[in-house]
């Protein structure tokens, strides 16, 4: 599998008013493409930092980055990168919300329009493109951030405690809705995603392969392979190998087990 991402001895560390605060230390990973890699930590440890070194939006102190072949040392255009928090701007539609990274990228948005408007077909939100934020539910809301990170087409996803703040049923859905939208089917087309979570179940059934972070100072714990079938289901959850990934990641994290 070639790789998307390449982490080589990635460390951070920034000035605080207390003095200096090492964020991450020797961060070595490999990334492949169409992978979807979920991260997992305590507060603190780094996850989001590591994110932003990826996107270049925030500089490294120590190693190198590399996205598809090529050393980040400025922001990079060709991702999408989705957070907590929807962030829709509330006076705008939902189609012009999606819309906005073809604005802000200097591109006529018109030949996009469609583009936006198949997005939100495909998650379920046709009906909603003339609807202003204030009239969507969290879920919902979340399903137009996603589709405004897919506008342009990125091979690249990096995904934020996404779902966090979803309650735990619209949270489930949106895990599906995610790898519908990836294609669990596979193909050369499928995207890369780095998602970053505090949720051990959500990472299991999410990702092929789940990092394990430790405190602050961020290291890598482990890297653990999910090896469930795909395409996933409610089902999934119930699988006796669902169950026991989760709890070895548990014990990891919690210093209850070696890794």
């Amino acid at each position: 599998m070639a790789a998307a991402i390449d982490l080589d001895r990635v460390g951070m560390t920034y000035e605080a008013a207390t003095g200096r605060v090492e964020a991450l230390r020797d961060i070595t990973l490999t990334i492949g493409r169409g992978e979807l890699v979920a991260l997992v930590g305590p507060s603190g440890c780094g996850k989001s930092t590591l994110l932003r070194i990826v996107a270049g939006l925030r500089p490294l102190t120590a190693g190198r980055v590399a996205v598809g072949g090529a050393e980040v040392r400025a922001p990079i255009r060709a991702v999408g990168m989705v957070f907590q928090a929807a962030v829709l701007l509330k006076w705008r539609s939902v189609l012009d919300n999606v819309l906005l990274p073809a604005e802000l990228s200097g591109l006529d948005p018109r030949p996009w329009r469609e583009r936006a408007r198949e997005l939100l077909r495909l998650v379920g939100l046709a009906d909603f493109a003339d609807k202003r934020p204030r009239e969507l539910s969290g879920g919902m809301q979340q399903r137009v951030a996603l589709c405004r990170a897919l506008l342009l087409d990125p091979p690249l996803l990096l995904m934020d405690e996404p779902f966090g703040a979803l309650d735990a049923m619209t949270r489930d859905e949106m895990n599906l809705e995610l790898l519908r939208v990836w294609g669990e089917g596979g193909g050369s087309a499928r995207k890369t995603i780095v998602f970053v979570t505090h949720s051990i179940p959500e990472a299991v059934f999410l990702a092929d392969r789940v990092v394990v972070m430790s405190p602050r100072p961020g290291r890598i714990a482990a890297v653990l392979p999910v090896d469930l079938p795909r395409p996933r289901t409610v089902e999934t959850r119930a699988a006796p190998a669902f169950g026991a990934l989760s709890l070895a990641i548990y014990d990891i994290l919690t210093g209850r087990k070696a890794a």
